[in-house]
């Protein structure tokens, strides 16, 4: 296996754990309940966003944090998250960069839920 090394691999990586998002009994219709047309935009934002996390690529524009913060999401959704990208990424990469994806992942989970936690009155109260 090779490590995740360009915009192709990227687009490889997002493109099949957005699948399997969308087929997730848990988180998948929390994103169906937003994304409820074409894919593509979003898709197309999630390669840019990658691309500028991993390689420093400009081209991402937006606040992940205020599309995620009104959503019906606790921790248990990034648990799923979590759980569906690093066997994304496991399934065709390995290596540094492979890692730091799922390490960057993590920490943008980790992220998400402690501000969600801050907005609902603490990390014990997030029912968003």
């Amino acid at each position: 296996m090779k490590d995740v090394e360009d915009i192709t691999d990227i687009k490889l990586f997002v493109d099949e754990f957005y699948s399997k998002v969308r087929k997730d009994e848990l988180i998948g219709p929390v994103f169906s309940s937003v994304i409820t047309g074409d894919w593509q935009p979003h898709l197309d934002k999630m390669y840019a966003f990658w691309n500028a996390a991993l390689f420093g690529v400009a081209g991402f524009k937006g606040n992940p944090f205020a599309k995620h913060a009104p959503l019906p999401i606790a921790q248990p959704h990034f648990d799923r998250w979590l759980e569906l990208f690093a066997a994304t990424i496991d399934n065709h990469f390995e290596g540094p960069v492979a890692e730091d994806t799922k390490n960057r992942a993590g920490l943008m989970a980790a992220m998400f839920v402690y501000k969600l936690g801050k907005m609902s009155g603490g990390p014990d109260k997030v029912i968003v």
